[in-house]
């Protein structure tokens, strides 16, 4: 590794000379952009928009652009008035509980190496740090420029992570689902099985860039001339929303699968019969037609009734 920085760790009053190595590397397949036609290079110039000419790295400088469009161009003696810490300098400002640093304020690490004569106070803040429980935070001066740091042991090393400042973090309150959301205590549980089935010690060598390896893949095979089955792409969400609890369970099940424990199949809830078309039944009288049927019975009895009134009358006439 090729060291990228030079300077020294102010631990109180003792100073210990560091050099800083990048700590990570991208493995990205590297793709630049060309002609689909012939396979050319497109590569950008530095052109001003003033001249319309091309410019020279040297002759380029940095510059504040002001709303009304005019340019404030800023050179090095600018920079060098600046009221940060010495470039040369890590300064430690306070040693706090690891536990307290969220991650989402870091960002690149560095690895520093003891340089000459620094052996030995490295070795003593990498062991007080460990004793301690403590990490650093720092300030330190890259590419011209501030930053907040942690310094912290990693293995046998020191390691240097550079921090987002404060105001760099965005406010996610307008994001947050609402305050009246309740979840219920079965669908609570299920998801604490979920997790308890997956909880397991972080080894990063289970981990693996499928994208990348695909990549290579596709590129190899362009190489040696033919194409290559592409893999089905799993099914994106959107479509018919789960229930929840049913999502769960699955969820649950499918990470017990792949831990290779054993799974209790959940029997399939019965399907139900479908209805049986009841048999046509004699239609039975109904109570209205039979108050009908009885009234004109008594109707037909009250008008034989006066016929015969009416008879016995004409006969005592005769």
């Amino acid at each position: 590794m090729r060291a990228i920085w030079k300077g020294v760790v102010s631990f109180g009053l003792v100073t210990i000379p560091i050099k800083l190595f990048s700590a990570t590397e991208q493995h990205d397949v590297q793709l630049r952009q060309v002609h689909a036609a012939d396979g050319g290079r497109i590569r950008y110039r530095r052109v001003c928009e003033a001249e319309g000419v091309e410019v020279p790295y040297s002759e380029i400088a940095k510059g504040y652009e002001l709303p009304d469009g005019q340019v404030v161009v800023l050179n090095d003696e600018d920079f060098e008035n600046l009221p940060i810490a010495s470039g040369r300098n890590i300064d430690v400002q306070k040693f706090v509980p690891a536990e307290q640093v969220d991650g989402l304020y870091l960002s690149k690490g560095y690895f520093l190496q003891a340089d000459g004569p620094g052996a030995k106070p490295y070795v003593l803040l990498r062991e007080a740090l460990l004793k301690a429980g403590t990490i650093a935070v720092v300030k330190v001066a890259l590419r011209q420029r501030e930053a907040l740091a942690l310094l912290r042991p990693y293995g046998d090393v020191l390691l240097l992570q550079t921090m987002l400042w404060p105001d760099e973090i965005r406010d996610p309150a307008e994001l947050a689902p609402d305050s009246d959301i309740a979840v219920r205590p079965q669908e609570m549980q299920m998801a604490e099985s979920y997790i308890q089935t997956l909880t397991g010690d972080l080894d990063m060598e289970e981990f693996t860039d499928d994208y990348a390896v695909a990549l290579r893949e596709v590129v190899d095979a362009k190489i040696q001339g033919h194409e290559i089955e592409q893999p089905e792409s799993p099914s994106e969400g959107g479509g018919a929303v789960l229930d929840l609890m049913a999502a769960l369970e699955a969820s649950v099940a499918e990470a017990k699968r792949a831990r290779g424990e054993t799974v209790e199949e959940s029997r399939p809830a019965a399907k139900k019969a479908p209805a049986k078309k009841a048999a046509p039944q004699k239609a039975s009288p109904r109570k209205a037609p039979a108050k009908k049927a009885a009234a004109k019975k008594t109707t037909a009895k009250s008008t034989a009734k006066k016929t015969a009134s009416k008879s016995t009358s004409q006969r005592k006439t005769a």
